[in-house]
């Protein structure tokens, strides 16, 4: 009887996952390129100045998220891949390839003199062939890189064909050159190198660094919400929180902050649904195509178990970012979460798998669905994998041996 009553339940729910794939589909002619940005080469700088190929990048990445056209495949991926002494034209190719990216950006930054000249750069993979294209050079004469930064992405926007308004080019041009201080973008780019370690001395060496930022420019906005990731990745809610309570009253038109405040109330001890939603919506009204800001509205709303506003912020998600492996891990969650939806849940969770081999929350998600079946072997094989790339997950260790007491008690 209980199946029965549950029955009716389970189709609305199925017909509701089967809308999310169905407007993916329905998005897929103007689905938008995906893109990964490389460092700039800086072979022929001085030891000091090799920061400067990590600048241009961190310039492009500041830019272009403001387009929607565009989906920046995220710069942690880059560790999946061979990293390369220098980002040439075969390891921009391989990156690309492997990361599953349309285009991919990368360029040289040289000395001339007194002058720096930077030659932007770009790939796209088409299905016949590799296509080379080399923007202009651009020269940038002493004590004038932030201004010359702020015109780089829009210079690949048009080489890409991507109509901007008026008002997004001044926005892709603003973000692009987030400080007037060249100083204060230096220890901005060395924190982010730092954090990129992804250990507790990068951590730390990210937190003085990006602190010098905002003490030299304390209208760096960016730099202030950067701060708070760093701590909130050490584990410091409450000084994460106060760096982007910070940065939303430095700079109310930055999303980050309130996408960032949004992902510490969905996982604060208190549930904070409410609060989560609001920020999300806030971050959304500021930028409507932000993905993960849609991504983290679902996970809010399915905490709450509203499961139609999940599933339609999910749609939204996957509209503006169909590459996104965390829109198909939550709705993984939410199938399993529905007690029956076992397929639909092991769909879901292989595709952000196929999407993002790397994403350790993806493998635990299908490795629980398999040892709720009772397909043990499959998830001894999906929590090894957890363990060989995080050999100190507890959460993959402590699943291990639980379900090896199951196949040999």
């Amino acid at each position: 009887m209980d199946f029965l009553r549950r029955a009716p339940r389970v189709a609305v729910l199925s017909g509701l996952f089967a809308s999310v794939l169905t407007a993916a589909l329905a998005g897929a002619a103007a689905k938008p390129r995906s893109i990964v940005l490389l460092p700039f080469a800086t072979v022929d700088l001085s030891r000091d100045e090799q920061w400067l190929g990590e600048a241009v990048a961190q310039s492009l990445m500041l830019g272009l998220v403001q387009v929607p056209s565009l989906v920046q495949i995220d710069r942690e991926r880059l560790k999946q891949v061979a990293q390369p002494e220098v980002w040439d034209e075969p390891a921009a190719a391989a990156a690309a390839k492997a990361l599953h990216a349309e285009i991919a950006i990368y360029g040289e930054v040289r000395r001339t003199g007194a002058e720096l000249a930077i030659q932007p750069r770009y790939l796209e993979l088409r299905a016949d062939r590799l296509e080379r294209v080399a923007l202009d050079v651009v020269t940038v004469p002493e004590n004038a890189l932030m201004e010359r930064l702020r015109g780089i992405p829009l210079a690949y926007a048009r080489a890409l064909k991507v109509p901007l308004s008026d008002s997004e080019a001044a926005r892709v041009q603003k973000w692009a050159s987030p400080t007037t201080s060249a100083r204060a973008f230096e220890a901005y780019v060395r924190g982010r190198l730092a954090g990129y370690r992804g250990n507790q001395e990068g951590n730390e060496a990210a937190i003085d660094l990006l602190g010098k930022a905002t003490e030299i420019d304390p209208q760096f906005v960016v730099a202030q919400h950067t701060l708070g990731v760093v701590h909130q990745s050490l584990g410091n809610r409450w000084k994460a929180a106060a760096q982007f309570r910070a940065s939303t009253q430095l700079d109310p038109t930055y999303p980050e902050p309130y996408k960032a405040l949004g992902d510490l109330f969905l996982t604060a001890p208190r549930r904070l649904f409410d609060q989560a939603v609001e920020a999300y919506a806030k971050a959304l009204e500021i930028r409507p195509f932000y993905a993960d800001a849609y991504v983290g509205l679902g996970d809010a709303k399915a905490s709450k178990s509203d499961v139609d506003g999940a599933v339609a912020a999910y749609q939204k998600a996957l509209s503006f970012n169909p590459i996104n492996a965390k829109v198909h891990v939550s709705l993984g969650k939410l199938y399993y979460s529905e007690k029956g939806l076992y397929y639909e849940s092991v769909q879901a969770y292989k595709k952000a798998v196929d999407l993002d081999p790397g994403y350790l929350e993806a493998r635990m998600g299908l490795a629980e669905v398999y040892e709720d079946k009772g397909l043990y072997q499959e998830a001894i094989g999906e929590y090894k994998k957890v363990v060989e790339a995080d050999s100190k997950n507890t959460g993959a260790l402590y699943n291990l041996a639980l379900v090896y007491e199951r196949v040999d008690p």
